[in-house]
């Protein structure tokens, strides 16, 4: 969405109360419970409550506040935020070494979203329905079915786009934050001496005080800022200023009123640890409150669902994963997207998670391992940035660093103890799509470079058909290549086997550029060879998706007429045949033929009609 397209401020903030901040929002339905799961006995102290309310209030400021509303959401590229694209600007300055170590940082980044993905819709959507444990204690045994259920159903209405409802999703989380800020001040009133804890020396105290617990401490901590990644990667849907405004003036103020009317209730009654959250709550608002929890926590879901589908068509457009079907289901946004593999492998992994874990408790010592290292990634690569892309003094743009990395770099050895725990199953998530991603990107690269590039050979080869000509047919072929200045593939077996030239004859090389959109004015070149033969290579973002019928409309404004149903396109499909490879190397070349096999066509990734296309290749060895 460009900038003049975005909305008016307020509407702008209602829609990132919705989008940006579901996850981070229903935090309080398990951070706080778990934090205090860790001490000794189960023996609550206000030393312990006092201790982690003040964590959490400064591991909010210090991490969402300062880091990322005021200095990692200034690294924008053309609007758009997110991991890749942050990979993408630390690349534009530096050396090929550097470069190649900036890549492998930004694809473990965007690995280590995949697991995330996976442990929050579970875990958020396992901690709103066990309110009904509250309720009454006998119903703990639908806990699991009902999650499994909902999950289930959001992922099965994921095909048909979330257009209608999302509209509502900022009213839902609104309603949500306002209401968990009422319950936090009417618990904070049974004692209000818990605002103490706003002092940073409650924090201190209690670490310093509680030194064996003090690393497990900070582990259960980074419950509370899970999500804040999704205030940078967002960026491109709804802007700076309202995802700034909603945070400072809606999101936050409700997550430490609500945190710390939980730890004055603790204080007030330590038989309120069971469910802190739900405990707030009078009798009479216990079941509306699980029903409003439930729907955020859906909402929360969504929004990381949204965000892998996001993440894969960004991957796929920068040729670290393969083509796949990719639907958009709306005509008026083009972030609303829908990707079937991805939903689907999406929804066992998140079942599997749900039927093993069974308990948001068990799940919260899954999580915070990919967070903080997403975390540890961001402020490494923002430091390259705020280095070389603004040219920032070295001593600024390190103390800078070393600042975030201070508390990032702790935060990510403590989540670390929780690797034996369960944090092991994000983990291989994130290791294997860093690892697919690798293969895909580097087996590819390296097909692609043996590949004929040659300008000098493609213009002999044009004069020599030009001088010679085959017999030529009515019509305008269009030949798509993987480089500038190949000979297309198809091209020599049409020329080889039908013996046949069009007329007109195209030859069409469509690149991905390192930034986010091309404009029009620049999206052709087109350079006439001969009389008869046209090189045309168009320009696309990678957050854009290539139009073959936008392409030909281009090329009709410049003098190259022809419409999708008028021309006849030539694509190369090869059989690929790997050669003999030992141990590790034959499986990276099986995952890779695998994945050659199963990806989409050329046609089918430019919206060509299969009616227009002729498919040629032969065999290829890899």
């Amino acid at each position: 969405m460009s900038q003049s397209e975005k909305q008016s401020l307020p509407a702008g903030m209602l829609a990132a109360a919705g989008i940006v901040f579901g996850d981070i929002g229903t935090s309080p339905l398990y951070t706080l419970k778990e934090c205090l799961s860790i001490l000794p006995n189960g023996a609550i102290s206000t030393t312990a409550v006092m201790g982690f309310l003040s964590l959490i209030f400064w591991a909010l400021t210090l991490i969402v506040t300062l880091k990322y509303v005021c200095f990692v959401m200034r690294a924008d590229h053309d609007g758009e935020g997110g991991v890749l694209t942050l990979m993408s600007l630390a690349r534009q300055h530096v050396g090929p070494k550097a470069s190649h170590i900036i890549v492998l940082a930004g694809l473990i980044g965007g690995a280590f979203f995949y697991g995330d993905g996976v442990i929050t819709p579970a875990i958020s959507v396992l901690s709103a329905i066990e309110g009904i444990e509250v309720v009454s204690p006998e119903l703990d045994k639908y806990v699991v079915p009902l999650a499994v259920a909902i999950l289930t159903l959001l992922f099965i209405i994921q095909k048909h786009g979330t257009e209608k409802v999302s509209k509502v999703f900022g009213t839902v989380m609104f309603v949500w934050f306002v209401s968990i800020a009422l319950l936090g001040i009417r618990g904070i009133l049974l004692n209000p001496e818990v605002l103490y804890a706003l002092n940073p020396s409650y924090a201190l105290t209690f670490l310093l005080s509680h030194k064996a617990l003090s690393f497990a401490a900070l582990g259960m901590v980074v419950l509370a800022v899970t999500g804040a990644e999704a205030l940078y990667a967002d960026m491109g849907h709804l802007g700076k200023a309202p995802i700034r405004m909603a945070w400072l003036v809606i999101a936050m103020p409700a997550l430490v009123l609500n945190y710390f009317g939980q730890g004055a209730l603790m204080i007030a009654d330590a038989q309120a640890i069971n469910n802190p959250f739900f405990n707030l709550a009078p009798g009479w608002g216990q079941i509306p409150l699980i029903v409003l929890s439930t729907l955020a926590t859906v909402i929360a879901a969504q929004s990381v669902i949204s965000g892998v589908y996001t993440l894969t068509h960004q991957a796929i457009r920068q040729g670290f994963l393969p083509p796949m079907r990719v639907i958009f289901t709306s005509h008026t946004e083009s972030g609303q997207i829908y990707i079937p593999v991805v939903n689907w492998l999406l929804f066992v992994a998140v079942t599997v998670i749900v039927l093993a874990f069974r308990q948001s408790s068990a799940l919260s010592s899954a999580y915070g391992i990919v967070v903080t290292g997403t975390m540890v990634i961001t402020a490494c690569l923002a430091g390259v940035v705020a280095l070389r892309n603004w040219k920032w003094p070295l001593p600024v743009a390190l103390v800078f660093l070393l600042c975030m990395l201070s508390i990032d770099v702790p935060l990510f050895s403590a989540n670390l103890m929780k690797l034996l725990s369960g944090g092991w199953v994000p983990v291989l998530l994130a290791l294997s799509m860093m690892g697919l991603m690798l293969i895909w990107s580097s087996e590819r690269n390296r097909l692609i470079r043996k590949l004929n590039n040659d300008p000098e050979s493609l213009q002999a080869l044009v004069r020599s058909l030009e001088t010679n000509p085959p017999s030529r047919v009515p019509g305008t072929a269009i030949f798509l290549s993987r480089k500038e200045h190949e000979i297309p593939q198809a091209l020599l077996h049409n020329l080889k086997h039908n013996r046949v030239l069009h007329k007109r004859v195209v030859l069409l090389h469509i690149r991905t550029t390192d930034i986010p959109r091309v404009y029009n004015q620049k999206r052709l070149s087109i350079t006439q060879l001969s009389p008869s033969f046209w090189q045309v290579t168009a320009a696309y973002g990678w957050r854009e998706t290539p139009s073959m019928a936008e392409i030909l409309h281009l090329c009709g404004l410049e003098g190259l007429g022809c419409t999708v149903n008028e021309a006849s396109f030539f694509t190369s499909h090869d059989t690929l045949v790997m050669k003999k490879r030992k141990g590790l190397m034959r499986v990276k070349g099986g995952i890779f033929h695998f994945c050659q096999r199963n990806a989409q066509r050329a046609h089918e990734q430019f919206n060509i009609p299969p009616n227009r296309v002729i498919e040629l290749g032969g065999q290829r060895e890899f």
